[in-house]
């Protein structure tokens, strides 16, 4: 998984606030988060063999690192930059599944000439291009390819600001699968001009799409399929959701499951998370 470790600050608010109002806080709590870091835990959790490829900073805690480690995530391509704070996002929360986030991008904004850690290359099968420096992530692809890897494009939110039609036209036409929610996969839509889903599979064979409460679809030049969300008992947060469904969805992947199987895996890992309980079984083994 390549992609940002983050510290995340979570705010707990009644109400997210209008223009130039104040709101109180309700509760607020730091957390290990990053997209990289969601996808490689629920994918490990399930057995799935992950490693993260990453920069970091000094102060990034130690015993975040230790339960990267406890939970078998590989950090061997996690370089920890001399002088550089960690990657932070800011998340404001109202309980209700609303949200605003703001990221301070540390040692992930700039990493252009950052060395690649080239070794991994030929001991995987797949890679997940996430977030980041497009440049890193085309630096990524293209080493990936080189060693027989297989790729995965997920800019996530970062395809609203971070891309352009070049960057992404040439990372899709070297993926096999495009990850993003409803809102991502219009942006990739407007910047390559294209009309809709099926002219997206021209560029890239598989669309996995996903819509919240309306579950999960997956585009291919084949069909499409589709599964419906799963209500979570109880809500404790909606950040890092759609990390979890890819998760999950790896693990159902790796497992030889259908594709929608794969979907209901994910959903399943989906719902989970939004619970606080990752170790909540994915579905993993089952189409149904």
């Amino acid at each position: 998984m390549v992609g940002h470790i983050n510290l995340d600050h979570f705010l707990d608010v009644g109400e997210l606030p209008e223009r130039d109002r104040t709101v109180p806080i309700t509760a607020q709590r730091t957390e290990l988060g990053g997209t990289a870091t969601n996808i490689a835990r629920v994918a490990a959790h399930w057995g799935v063999a992950v490693g993260l490829v990453s920069r970091i900073g000094e102060d990034f805690p130690a015993g975040f690192e230790r339960r990267l480690l406890e939970e078998r995530v590989d950090l061997s391509g996690v370089e920890r930059v001399r002088g550089a704070v960690c990657s932070a996002c800011y998340i404001v929360e109202d309980g209700n599944g609303a949200q605003m986030t703001f990221i301070d991008q540390g040692p992930m904004r700039d990493a252009r000439r950052a060395a690649l850690p080239s070794t991994l290359w030929a001991n995987v099968d797949w890679v997940h291009l996430g977030t980041g420096d497009p440049e890193y992530l085309e630096r990524i692809a293209t080493a990936a390819r080189s060693g027989g890897a297989h790729l995965a494009a997920d800019p996530a939110q970062e395809i609203h600001y971070r891309w352009d039609r070049a960057r992404l036209l040439k990372m899709l036409g070297k993926a096999e699968i495009f990850f993003g929610n409803r809102s991502e996969v219009d942006r990739a839509l407007e910047l390559l001009k294209l009309p809709d889903r099926r002219a997206l599979l021209k560029v890239v064979p598989m669309v996995v799409e996903t819509r919240g409460a309306k579950g999960a679809i997956a585009h291919t030049r084949a069909g499409t399929v589709s599964v419906a969300a799963r209500t979570p008992r109880r809500l404790r947060q909606v950040t890092g959701a759609g990390d979890a469904f890819r998760g999950g969805f790896y693990a159902g992947w790796f497992a030889g499951q259908t594709l929608r199987g794969c979907l209901v895996a994910g959903t399943r890992a989906a719902s989970a998370w939004m619970q606080g309980d990752h170790a909540v079984p994915a579905g993993r083994g089952s189409d149904r």
